[in-house]
């Protein structure tokens, strides 16, 4: 007889969980043989075997209006996602973050005795505790990725593990600045600033204009310096390609790269960043930064009346501390951000704070993420199935 195959529903809903979930197929696979993965992901799952019934792209919207203007459809995924998992009854579902998505498909399953693992908490530590509830009556089992979050899990009843965050185990401890300078053919004795104006369409729209405004405002006051700025995709290159044009910025010493952000922020001295995943990857590659953000105005003023937590970088909210400067929404103006960067060059015991700082977080992070992850699906599957 042939080897019993089981099956594992997955969700990722954007490029970060694409990259969570292509790691984990292959720690799983690694580990045990006949699983086979099917459901909702991005080039990297497809890459491992995995079986996307709709593009991964039709779930990446950010921010409650484009969520809003978007939600038929995407409802009506999760519907039709629903129906075949229930028909097709795999073995465990997992979803990869998006938990506006997974959550309600994740308590449908778990409803119908198919257990339901969510990978990375939501942001139940940034938004209101009343989420801890519904995500209790969702879930299985919680996968987390910062070392605060079980104990809130522990609390309302919700089985967790902590595993650690994948960059933290991608990213070197030490990286050598002056070959990511070289790879990148940037002047090895100039100031390196990069700027991570964000990697979706709408935060280039809100925030190239600025960023743009900044490179040029603090050009002036500090000439020897060159910007470096990775985009993500072709898209938000040529957003921000349009921008450097309209806003004056054509002359500056810049350097505009396609991916090779984790190179960028190897190579800089300082960096400007857009508030998300982008701030850890800064922190872990120990680039003194300033943190920033802008989004629509019905957006800012959802989130600043759910938000309790006095940040909102994940430096910040991992220090327990204002460690990086955050300029936010009318707060965040050209002059402003240039300021704060100039005043971050100009104060060596600060950079040195935030670089230490990094470090303590880097080394707390770095738990093997994708091997201890898959142990404790395994274990979730192989309970259910006893």
């Amino acid at each position: 007889m042939g080897e019993e195959i089981q099956r594992i529903g997955m969700v990722a809903g954007e490029a970060s969980g694409d990259l969570l979930g292509a790691h984990l197929i292959g720690a799983l696979q690694a580990r045990r043989s006949g699983l086979s993965f099917t459901g909702i992901g991005g080039s990297r799952m497809l890459e491992r075997g995995f079986r996307s019934h709709y593009p991964m792209e039709r779930l990446a919207v950010h921010g409650y209006a484009e969520a809003l203007r978007h939600y038929r459809e995407i409802a009506g995924i999760r519907t039709e996602l629903g129906r075949r998992f229930l028909a097709e009854r795999p073995a465990l579902f997992i979803g990869v973050d998006a938990p506006d998505f997974n959550l309600g498909l994740e308590r449908t399953l778990k409803e119908a005795n198919i257990p339901a693992v969510h990978y990375v908490s939501p942001s139940v530590w940034a938004w209101r505790g009343w989420r801890v509830r519904r995500i209790a009556r969702s879930v299985t089992h919680i996968l987390a990725l910062f070392p605060f979050e079980p104990k809130i899990y522990d609390k309302a009843g919700v089985p967790v593990t902590y595993v650690g965050h994948p960059l933290a185990d991608e990213i070197p401890l030490e990286v050598d600045k002056a070959q990511a300078r070289a790879q990148l053919r940037l002047p090895a004795r100039k100031l390196i600033v990069a700027l991570l104006p964000g990697s979706r369409r709408s935060e280039m729209q809100y925030m190239a204009e600025t960023f743009i405004k900044t490179a040029r405002r603090f050009h002036d006051e500090v000439k020897e310096v060159h910007f470096v700025c990775p985009t993500v995709s072709r898209e938000t290159r040529d957003l921000f390609q349009e921008a450097l044009y309209r806003h004056g910025g054509e002359e500056l010493p810049l350097t505009q790269l396609f991916g090779h952000s984790h190179e960028a922020l190897a190579a800089a001295d300082l960096a400007l960043v857009a508030s998300g995943t982008a701030t850890l990857e800064a922190a872990l590659f120990k680039t003194p930064m300033v943190i920033t953000y802008k989004m629509s105005t019905l957006n800012y003023m959802v989130m600043r009346h759910m938000g309790y937590l006095p940040y909102v970088g994940l430096p910040n909210i991992l220090a327990g501390e204002f460690l990086v400067p955050e300029y936010l929404q009318d707060k965040a103006t050209p002059g402003v951000l240039a300021e704060a960067l100039i005043e971050l060059m100009r104060d060596e015991p600060r950079r040195r704070r935030q670089v230490a700082r990094f470090r303590e977080i880097h080394e707390t992070l770095r738990q093997n993420t994708a091997e201890k992850a898959a142990e404790a699906v395994l274990g979730v599957l192989d309970r259910a199935h006893a």
